[in-house]
């Protein structure tokens, strides 16, 4: 797929600086970058390099000491919180290294808890939960309990979660990072199926093999974009 022309994600000399009591540490220095629509994207670089930070900063969960982040149009470094809370709800999906699903409920109902602060009616839930299992291939355990899943089963039910809210942008955080090499391989094809059909993909990984799959990379170094 040709890289989209319309950015979805604007950095302008982002900068996050972290205070450890008398000394700053400087996450990020003055970070610039455009990732377009329908693009898959791959951060790489070495621990202590920003990639954590950066994915923070991207998926709203934090906000940057300086400079300007746009999301689909929008302005989103200022935002107060709740407004930060419903733009990761409804328009970005999260993908864990650890799954992050919650074990009392069952798969389909981990598949709906976005929905129940998305402004979703309930009659819809199952049938959204349900197309997404479908959609990763995991119909058939929507009513076992995380417990009871493969690693790689685990981290497709976390993929469908992502996209039960039919994100803007999927960000996935080292999403073979605890699977075996075959199950991990698994995955970066549904990854790559995904992004096939159109969808965004930001991903953060160590993995030359799986950041392989994305159309372009992007290095940090230092908390600068390398290359």
């Amino acid at each position: 797929m040709a890289r989209a022309s319309r950015p979805l994600v604007t950095l302008n000399g982002v900068t996050k600086v972290y205070p450890r009591g008398a000394v700053s540490v400087r996450a990020l220095a003055g970070v610039s970058l455009e990732i377009g629509e329908g693009e898959f994207v791959a951060i790489m670089g070495p621990s202590g390099s920003g990639k954590s930070t950066l994915l923070s900063l991207l998926g709203c969960l934090d906000r940057p000491t300086a400079g300007e982040y746009w999301l689909d149009g929008e302005a989103v470094a200022g935002l107060d919180d709740v407004h930060l809370s419903r733009i990761r709800n409804r328009r970005i999906g999260f993908v864990f290294q650890s799954f992050h699903l919650i074990p009392e409920l069952s798969v389909l109902e981990n598949v709906q808890t976005p929905l129940l602060y998305g402004g979703v009616p309930v009659p819809e839930w199952p049938g959204r939960a349900e197309a997404c299992l479908a959609r990763v291939g995991l119909s058939h355990r929507a009513t076992h309990r995380p417990s009871e899943l493969s690693g790689g089963e685990a981290q497709r039910a976390a993929i469908a979660r992502a996209l039960v809210m039919a994100p803007r942008v999927i960000l996935a955080d080292e999403p073979t990072g605890n699977l075996d090499t075959a199950t991990g391989d698994e995955i970066a094809g549904l990854l790559h199926d995904l992004h096939g059909e159109g969808r965004t993909i930001i991903l953060v990984t160590h993995n030359e093999a799986l950041a392989a799959a994305a159309q372009r990379t992007i290095r940090l170094r230092d908390g600068r974009v390398d290359s």
